[in-house]
């Protein structure tokens, strides 16, 4: 009862309906009456007591990675059954805070709904095959919701590189013998041979941890750890999906007042909640800001510590799948340098003789699941790049983003052409002295 799992606020008695109905919302302009509940004859007592259940619940599975469904095992995942729920907690005037679990479960259940995905059965650890469907409907509706709202900038660059990402999962579930090939560690260790004679010792140590691990444990990594590292990365998809994309769900059906709900209920802070007046606003450089700032939001606090967790796993093994990622992604906004292209290894080191060798290869000398790095990749690559898209571009850009994401998905497949890079890699390596 409310005198001892929440805050009593005035009692509303007159209230307009929340839309359940998915799809049309999608291509609507956001509405401006605040989120209300559905006034219900049918409640009675015993949905007061229902409602009493779910109450001040921890969102344990926020970050998605503690099994399948939503936030919390304890709440029902049907849509019909959490909008009567919210319905009576708003009713009943408890504060946002004592059901904030309630409304996240609703606006997740809100979303997949729309973007036609089973939210109980949703289970990343399943396997790429089990949620090839999961990624494809998941960042159609991303495209989709960039298509019809051009101010939702995240949404449609998240879409266009989440192909990237995807293509590289689809790899790793088909070809998880890649790291048993000889090839792919010895490569690694002729690189490591070269820097050792023309820097010595001293210069291996200046190399990337993650091409030093993979030289050290490239025959090791087995398909256990491949399939590990997919499911650590499918539950950042779906992590990023339920953060950020049940916000733009409630901005492009409720409109501004059901994201004031959510920051009411502490699902996020003022940054955040001022970054969607932004988008919001019309204005070109606050559309921009706005966007930048979700960006952060998803990169550095939604999946962060999952990145690190990732690159941590079994020591050198999660470091070099992680290094050998960054040196096969290759994103599909237009202009954006590969990321095996932005800073490049080149070291340097003064020799007994007093010469300076100087040594290049062309691979990163950075690793994308490290936030600091990835951010800095992001901030001067993917979001000017994408900016100029959509200012400046926009007819090229729809057309992309109506591809059909099946094809977009299968147009990104870079895992294979690892041996390749690191062949090419190789014979580019190269030494100067001064």
């Amino acid at each position: 009862m409310p005198g001892h799992t929440g805050h009593r606020i005035s009692r509303r008695t007159a209230l307009a309906g929340l839309g359940t109905a998915a799809a049309a919302l999608i291509l609507a302009p956001a509405a401006v009456a605040a989120p209300a509940a559905v006034t219900d004859t049918a409640v009675t007592d015993t949905a007061a007591t229902d409602v009493d259940r779910y109450l001040n619940l921890p969102l344990v599975n926020r970050d998605m990675g503690q099994g399948p469904g939503g936030v919390n095992p304890a709440l029902p995942t049907d849509l019909p059954t959490l909008t009567r729920l919210l319905d009576q907690a708003r009713r009943d005037g408890y504060a946002p805070t004592s059901y904030a679990a309630l409304l996240f479960q609703y606006w997740l259940a809100d979303t997949t709904q729309a973007a036609g995905i089973d939210l109980a059965r949703w289970d990343p650890r399943a396997g790429v095959a089990a949620n090839r469907e999961n990624l494809v409907k998941s960042y159609t509706f991303y495209e989709q919701l960039q298509l019809h709202h051009r101010e939702l900038q995240w949404a449609g660059m998240g879409g266009l590189v989440g192909a990237d990402f995807g293509g590289g999962l689809l790899d790793f579930d088909l070809a998880t013998g890649i790291y048993s090939l000889p090839g792919i560690a010895n490569l690694a260790n002729q690189i490591v041979t070269r820097v050792d004679g023309a820097l010595g010792p001293d210069g291996i140590a200046l190399l990337p941890e993650g091409l030093r691990a993979l030289a050290r444990a490239g025959q090791t990594i087995t398909p256990e750890d491949l399939r590990y590292i997919q499911g650590q990365i499918l539950v950042m998809q779906k992590n990023i999906f339920g953060d950020l994309m049940t916000m733009h769900r409630a901005y492009v059906s409720k409109g501004l007042p059901a994201l004031e709900e959510m920051q009411r209920a502490g699902l996020f802070g003022d940054n955040i909640m001022s970054a969607w007046r932004d988008i919001a606003s019309g204005n070109a450089d606050r559309i921009a800001n706005g966007n930048a700032v979700l960006l952060q939001r998803e990169q550095g606090v939604a999946i962060k510590a999952q990145w690190d967790q990732t690159r941590a796993y079994k020591g050198d093994v999660g470091e070099a799948i992680t290094y050998l990622s960054t040196v096969a992604g290759s994103p599909s906004v237009a202009g954006v340098l590969p990321p095996r292209q932005f800073h490049s290894v080149q070291i340097s080191r003064v020799l007994p003789d007093g010469r300076t060798a100087t040594l290049h290869t062309p691979l990163p000398d950075w690793n994308w699941s490290v936030y600091d790095q990835r951010w800095e990749y992001i901030t001067s690559q993917l979001l000017p790049k994408y900016k100029v898209m959509v200012n400046d571009h926009w007819p090229q850009l729809a057309a992309e983003l109506q591809v059909p994401y099946e094809q977009q998905l299968e147009g990104h497949r870079p895992i294979n052409n690892i041996p390749e890079i690191l062949q090419s890699a190789l014979a580019a390596t190269s030494v100067t002295y001064s």
